[in-house]
């Protein structure tokens, strides 16, 4: 029996240790059954990983539901694109609920004095991020909205560092006064008037603070701003700390390498020999060419190293939030000479107080700025004229050389001549670009501070009612010294020095209250307040030929009568009220009145309503069933805004100026200054931009993807516009009239999408398409066929324009005659289309041909992402944009006459040479042709990024830090277009000699401690 017993047990033993063991082995593991959602729903696609091993994982269904198994104890971390990273302890049943990684985004918005609830948005709002992984080299805020919202067109102003943009929202609604959208930046309207030395008006705000923009685009939305928003409202609010946060410390550093992207084509040295004796024969030696091989544009391009650093520190002193930033940008442009240093320094402050019932943000930021500004177009158009058969200095032992710093010129004895200066330049020839560069100086230096202070308090008691206080400003001052040396081109024997000092302070106050209430299915937001502001602007600016190597200072006296001022106010009531009920019906009503001191007291005033419905048709209960869609809201909105950014703070009354010392009449033996008066007109009034909206807002698959598509029309009447006026009529030829009106109208979509969501791969695609039709429909001053001119000078025809404005036409529409062209389809010169049929070619038959603003523009951006990689790339687009093309036009006559008399062309392009054109019987209007007005269209690759995320690096006192990424990024690498010239996107419409935008590679760090 014992040893039945003894054998059974034996047996059984191994299974109960088995089973033990087995046991063991299940208590030391859990499977974790969880449910993953957002406040829609599940998120489909999250990732769900063990931490400290990221093998062990696995993604959420459809449904947003998980199953994983992990050891006891575990930790799981759940991401996703867009949302914050969350941890959770293992458990048999999680329920995660993830927050979106931009809570300003997801939850509320900033508007005009105040937030809402993105949901509950009834105007055409587009809120983003900065695009961390595809923003490219962004050197200043508006280079991070390039190509990203919807119907805002944003065209750099070229390659210069630091320089600024064009922003059009919408297309522009005026055509003299701005076409600029207003900018807020943490609650305060900055001045868009740039002063001298200071390189775009966004300079003060390091990219590196932004955390969101909000673009408002209809009159629905941006009417609670007025007098100033009839071109769209871009409010940028910064970053800032966390209440009780531990201090955490960012910093972000690039080095970046640009280059030229792509040269003129030109004749080189060789062609043009043979060129000239072609052209020449037996007497080619006459033209004075050398035997240098010089290509000018490699003379005056460089390959330039830029660098930047951004340090932050943020955190938390108990219910006191701040976050200190730090900035430095050195910019070495591609053209010789020219560089931009910045420093920024940004503070804020959002301390509460009495459990939150006192809210207080302080806002400050100073910015250094010191440019040195090469000529550029007259560099490049230089070394587009100069002989490339010359030097660039001359021989040694030439006896010209010490007149012009040993600088090849072209030379000719001065006719009131000088003892002491020999040879002086020929007025008729191109000047040597790499003097111009090195013998010239334009250095400028800024200082501009902002801060803002604003105060929240929900009363005691009383908590449904909010009082709202800010008071802020910002001063600058600037300071530009033009040094011209005595051996530049064209020089008084003494040199040239000038300075141009400037100095403008904005005060902005407003007060508001804000009372919210929920009765039941009804919620009220109702708002009302009041604003002033005052815009100072003075300085003076003086100059005289003086020796800058001896030091002379200048006559007090001319800064003196050089010195000007001038300042406007704003004076402002505005109201708000936002009503909904069941959470679907939505109702947005705004009033403003606005009192600007521009306008004469009985035009003084402009009253500006706005009203937007919107219904969020989810939620009815026929579509309750359809969970997969999140989101589907109709908008409908009307508004109107206005416009007083005119070119004149006084313009509706005569003012008078005093002449200086070099303008004195004589009565007698005594000369006295004169008084002259001003152009004026007391019947200056308000522009007035009246839109209307209908959109649609669409979210499906738990916002995978997500939509938004928008139809407006826009209509400006009272036209502020500047125009000729008859000799003797006024104190001068120019008068500043409410002319006429114009219309814009268009559609928007913009749709993102997440296409593949795997555990390690993410495919996440933005794009956006904008179309747009502006047209001038009233010129009250004039009849059939009246036009004004409009836009920049071109470099042929005595600078003349060949941009007007005219009933039926686009804006700045180009003004040409109409060329006609042989069996070949080359060009005849001087023979154009007789359109008016008068037998001969006269001004009759110019005609409005094309214009400069696209219309269409569109903007892609394609990320991946997997495991810790990333890739992006971003594009954009602009169909039916048309240029001018100056270049070629300035260029376009080859001949004997051309090559000696007129030596601006001696540098002939291949185009030029297969025109043939030669300038003789063409009544020298061959620039007026249509033939140089291009399509300018384009696709544009805005960058390529790749970039690395690594985790902590090393600890410290038990804690994890030192995390970050770093990134490659190329800028500019490509560009699609049939335009030949240099560069297909001119803001203005006349390409010039232009700043190139370069090719640039960055390398940048991020590191988080």
């Amino acid at each position: 029996m014992k040893q039945v017993n003894l054998r059974i047990f034996r047996t059984i033993l191994p299974l109960l240790l088995g089973m033990f063991l087995c046991v063991s082995a299940y208590a030391q593991t859990v499977t974790v059954k969880g449910h993953v959602k957002d406040a829609l729903g599940g998120v489909i696609g999250a990732n769900v990983v063990e931490k400290g091993n990221t093998s062990n994982g696995t993604i959420t269904d459809l449904d947003g539901n998980f199953t994983l198994t992990v050891p006891q104890g575990a930790t799981l971390v759940v991401s996703f694109i867009g949302y914050k990273t969350q941890e959770v302890a293992a458990a048999p049943s999680v329920v995660v609920t993830m927050q979106d990684d931009a809570e300003l985004l997801s939850e509320v918005v900033v508007v005009g004095y105040g937030r809402t609830k993105k949901d509950d948005l009834t105007g055409s709002v587009t809120a983003i991020k900065p695009d961390e992984l595809s923003k490219g080299i962004t050197n200043n805020a508006q280079d991070m909205l390039v190509g990203k919202v919807p119907g805002v067109d944003v065209i750099t102003s070229g390659g210069t560092p630091g320089a600024g943009a064009q922003i059009r929202v919408r297309g522009g609604s005026s055509l003299n006064a701005s076409n600029d959208p207003l900018i807020v930046i943490d609650g305060l309207t900055i001045d868009n008037n740039t002063p001298t030395g200071m390189s775009n008006p966004l300079a003060m705000i390091n990219p590196n603070d932004i955390e969101s923009f909000t673009v408002l685009k209809d009159a629905s939305a941006t009417a609670i701003y007025g007098s100033r928003a009839s071109n769209g409202v871009i409010i940028i609010t910064t970053k800032k700390g966390k209440s009780g946060a531990a201090p955490s410390v960012s910093y972000n550093g690039d080095m970046t390498v640009s280059m030229i992207q792509k040269k003129y084509d030109v004749l080189n040295a060789d062609e043009f020999r043979n060129l000239v004796g072609q052209l020449w024969g037996d007497k080619a030696d006459e033209v004075g060419m050398g035997n240098a091989n010089t290509d000018w544009q490699d003379e005056i391009f460089r390959t330039a190293i830029s660098h930047s650093h951004n340090v932050s520190i943020s955190g938390g002193v108990k219910n006191i939030p701040y976050r200190l930033s730090l900035g430095y940008n050195s910019s070495d442009g591609i053209v010789e000479t020219s560089w931009m240093r910045r420093a920024n320094v940004g503070v804020n402050l959002s301390p509460s107080f009495f459990d939150n019932h006192l809210n207080l943000k302080v806002y400050a930021k100073y910015m250094y700025e010191k440019d040195r500004y090469a000529d550029a177009g007259g560099a490049i158009g230089a070394a587009l004229s100069m002989d490339p058969t010359l030097p660039v200095y001359f021989d040694e032992g030439d006896e010209r050389a010490p007149f012009f710093g040993g600088y090849y010129q072209y030379s000719q004895a001065p006719k009131d001549f000088n003892p002491e200066w020999k040879y002086t330049n020929n007025p008729n020839a191109p000047q040597n670009p790499v003097a111009l560069l090195n013998l010239k100086s334009t250095k400028a230096a800024t200082n501009d501070f902002t801060g803002n202070f604003e105060i929240d308090y929900k009363i005691h008691g009383f908590e449904d009612l909010v009082l709202h206080a800010s008071y802020g400003g910002q001063y600058t001052e600037s300071k530009q010294d033009d040094v011209t040396s005595k051996y530049a081109y064209s020089p008084n024997y003494y040199g040239w020095v000038g300075v141009t000092q400037t100095y403008k302070y904005s005060i902005t106050a407003n007060a508001y209250a804000q009372y919210i209430k929920e009765i039941g299915d009804h919620n009220f937001d109702i708002m009302v307040g009041g604003e002033e502001s005052h815009f100072h602007r003075n300085g003076y600016n003086y100059g005289q030929g003086t020796d800058p190597y001896t030091g002379e200072p200048h006559d007090a006296k001319l800064k003196e009568e050089q010195a000007w001022a001038t300042h406007n106010s704003l004076v402002s009531y505005f109201g708000r009220l936002n009503y909904t009920v069941l959470n679907r019906y939505m109702l947005t009503a705004t009033f403003r009145a606005d009192g600007s001191s521009r306008f004469a007291e009985g035009n003084r005033w402009g009253y500006f309503p706005s009203v937007a419905l919107a219904w969020k048709i989810n939620e009815e209960a026929f579509m309750k069933d359809l969970t997969w869609w999140n989101e589907f809201k109709l908008r409908l909105g009307w508004g109107m805004t206005g416009q007083q950014d005119i070119n004149s703070d006084f313009g509706y009354e005569t003012h008078y100026t005093t002449s200086d010392s070099f303008a004195l009449y004589p009565f007698g033996d005594t000369y006295y200054n004169t008084m002259r008066p001003s152009a004026y007109n007391p019947d200056l009034k308000w522009e007035t931009t009246t839109t209307y909206n209908a959109g649609f807002d669409l979210a499906f698959l738990n916002n995978r993807i997500t939509a938004n598509v928008d139809g407006y029309y826009r209509k400006t009447t009272d036209l502020l516009n500047s125009i000729t006026i008859p000799v003797g009529m006024q104190f001068g030829s120019q008068l500043t009239k409410n002319i006429g009106s114009l219309k814009n109208y268009g559609i928007e979509f913009a749709i993102n999408a997440k296409p593949i969501v795997t555990k390690d791969f993410t495919w996440d695609v933005s794009y956006n398409i904008s179309w747009n039709h502006n047209e001038i429909t009233e010129l009250v001053d004039g009849d059939e066929g009246y036009y004004t001119w409009a836009g920049d000078k071109i470099s042929r025809g005595n600078n003349t324009k060949i941009q007007a404005n005219t009933v039926g036409e686009a804006t700045n529409s180009f003004f040409v005659y109409q060329q006609v062209y042989d069996e070949n389809g080359k060009p005849i010169e001087g023979m154009y289309v007789d359109r008016d049929g008068n037998g001969r070619i006269d001004d009759g038959d110019r005609y409005f041909y094309k214009k400069p603003a696209a219309d269409v523009i569109m903007g892609l951006t394609t990320k991946f992402l997997y495991k810790n990689w990333d890739l992006s790339m971003a594009f954009r687009a602009s169909i039916g944009n048309y240029v001018y093309y100056d270049f070629l036009s300035n260029r376009a006559m080859v001949s004997q006459a051309g090559l000696y008399t007129n030596s601006t062309l001696h540098n002939t392009t291949p185009e030029a040479v297969e025109l043939g054109f030669t300038g003789i019987g063409a009544g020298n209007t061959n620039y007026l042709s249509d033939y140089f007005v291009r399509n300018a269209s384009f696709l544009k690759c805005s960058n390529i990024t790749l970039g690395y995320s690594f985790p902590a690096l090393f600890k410290v006192a038990g804690h994890e830090t030192c995390s970050g990424r770093a990134f490659l990024t190329a800028q500019n690498p490509f560009i699609i277009t049939k335009y030949k010239g240099i560069d297909p996107e001119v803001s203005s419409g006349i390409d010039s000699n232009p700043y190139p935008r370069p090719f640039s590679i960055q390398l940048g760090l991020s590191l988080n401690f």
